[in-house]
C-alpha cells in the first residue's frame, strides 16, 4: 500500500478493460461512463486496457474499433495499455506462486474438471489428483507448458484455492492454459501459455495501481477470488466495486448473440443501425446527419 500511494500520489485510478474479441455495444458505453467519469470527477486517471488474453477470439479490427468508439464518445484515456504488456510479469508471479505451493499443474480434461466440481448434478466436489504433486514437479511442467511441450488441453496451471467453499469461483480456477494458434495480435508467437481472466485481471489492476476496480454485479462472487489472488501473490490489492449492468428490452446486447446475427447475415454487419452496438450508433448518427 505504501508503494501504491507513492506511485499514485493518492489519486483515484480506474480502468475500462474491454476484451478485443468483438465490437462494443451500449452496455460498454455505460461501463465507460462509470470508469472515465468517476476518475474525472475525482481528478484522477482512467486507463483504457485491452484484456487480450485469448488470441483465438481476437482481431486487430476489434482493437481499432474500440479505440475509435472511446474517442467518439469523448473519453480520453490516461494511458492505453493491454494485459499482454504484462505477460512476462504475470508469468513470473505464477512461477513464484507455484514455488510457494499456491498453484499446481493439472492434467484433468475440461470434462473431468467439471465432474470434480460436482458436475451437472451439483454433487460432491473432489480435489484434482494432481493437486498435491511436488512443487518442483509443477515448476518443471509449467516450464514445459511455456516451451510448447504440451498440446492445448493436456495441461493447465490451477490455483490452489478451496474446493470445499460454497463459492464456485474458489474451486481451483485455471490460471494458465496452452493456446498454440493463431499467433497473438500483439505478441505474435512469443507465448503459447496465456493467463485467464481470473488470474490476470486482478493482478493487472494491481500492477497499474487501480484504486477502484469497477465491474457489473455478475462479478460479485468473483470478488473473493480477486482478493485471494492478490493476497496469494503478495501484491497491492485494489478494491472491487460492483454496479448494475445495463439491460434494454426488445434488443440484443450479448456479444455471442450479436455475433450470431452478424455471421448468419440477419443484419448488415456490426455497424447495422438496428443493433445497439456503438459502431451501429455511430453509423446511425452519420445517416441522420446526411
Amino acid at each position: 500500500m505504501a508503494a501504491h500511494l507513492k506511485a499514485t500520489g493518492g489519486l483515484v485510478q480506474t480502468r475500462f478493460p474491454p476484451e478485443p474479441n468483438g465490437f462494443l455495444h451500449i452496455g460498454h458505453a455505460k461501463a465507460m461512463n462509470f470508469n472515465f467519469r468517476y476518475a474525472e470527477v475525482n481528478n484522477g486517471n482512467c486507463y483504457l486496457r485491452f484484456d487480450d488474453t485469448n488470441p483465438e477470439a481476437e482481431d486487430e479490427s476489434y482493437f481499432t474499433s474500440i479505440l475509435q468508439c472511446v474517442d467518439w464518445l469523448g473519453f480520453k484515456p490516461y494511458k492505453v495499455t493491454a494485459t499482454s504488456d504484462y505477460f512476462q510479469q504475470l508469468h513470473d508471479i505464477a512461477v513464484d506462486m507455484i514455488k510457494r505451493d499456491k498453484a499446481y499443474v493439472c492434467h484433468q480434461t475440461a470434462e473431468q474438471m467439471h465432474a470434480s466440481r460436482g458436475g451437472d448434478a451439483r454433487g460432491e466436489r473432489t480435489e484434482s489428483p494432481y493437486r498435491n504433486r511436488p512443487v518442483e514437479e509443477s515448476l518443471r511442467l509449467f516450464e514445459d507448458m511455456r516451451l510448447g511441450k504440451f498440446e492445448p488441453g493436456q495441461a493447465t496451471l490451477r490455483l490452489k484455492m478451496d474446493m470445499k467453499s460454497g463459492n464456485p469461483y474458489l474451486w481451483d480456477p485455471v490460471a494458465y492454459r496452452v493456446i498454440k494458434s493463431p499467433p497473438h495480435v500483439r505478441t505474435g508467437a512469443n507465448w503459447v501459455v496465456y493467463p485467464t481472466y481470473d488470474f490476470s485481471h486482478c493482478l493487472t489492476d494491481s500492477i497499474e495501481n487501480i484504486t477502484h476496480s469497477l465491474c457489473t454485479v455478475e462479478f460479485t462472487l468473483a470478488r473473493e477470488s480477486y482478493y485471494w489472488v492478490c493476497d496469494a501473490a503478495r501484491v497491492y490489492k485494489p478494491v472491487q466495486w460492483e454496479y448494475g449492468r445495463l439491460n434494454i428490452t426488445n434488443t440484443v446486447l450479448s456479444k455471442r448473440k450479436l455475433a450470431k446475427l452478424v455471421h448468419e447475415k440477419h443484419v448488415n454487419g456490426w455497424d447495422d443501425p438496428r443493433l445497439y452496438t456503438i459502431e451501429g450508433m455511430r453509423r446511425y448518427e452519420f445517416v441522420e446527419e446526411v
